[in-house]
């Protein structure tokens, strides 16, 4: 590995999965603005769409997760072209 390129400083930071609201503790660099209390401990708090709680791949289920509403704004545009397409 090249020397002086890895960050030196890294912290207990909270994961946590917006689709289940599973909350994880792993060591990181990352950035917040957000904190967030697990065993009576205030982390910083990361917030994921999607992890391995959640993600159909782990978890042997076909769920459709959509948190920012893609899907719907998807249909709303390409719904009658799609319909048609069918026929």
């Amino acid at each position: 590995m090249k020397k002086g390129i890895h960050p030196e400083e890294y912290r207990m930071v909270a994961f946590r999965d917006m689709s289940n609201g599973h909350t994880f503790l792993t060591r990181s660099t990352v950035e917040t603005k957000e904190t967030a209390e697990v065993d009576g401990v205030e982390y910083p708090l990361y917030k994921l769409e999607i992890s391995n709680t959640s993600h159909p791949f782990y978890t042997g289920k076909v769920k459709l997760v959509d948190t920012a509403g893609r899907v719907d704004k998807f249909m709303s545009r390409y719904g009658k072209h799609m319909e048609n397409r069918k026929k």
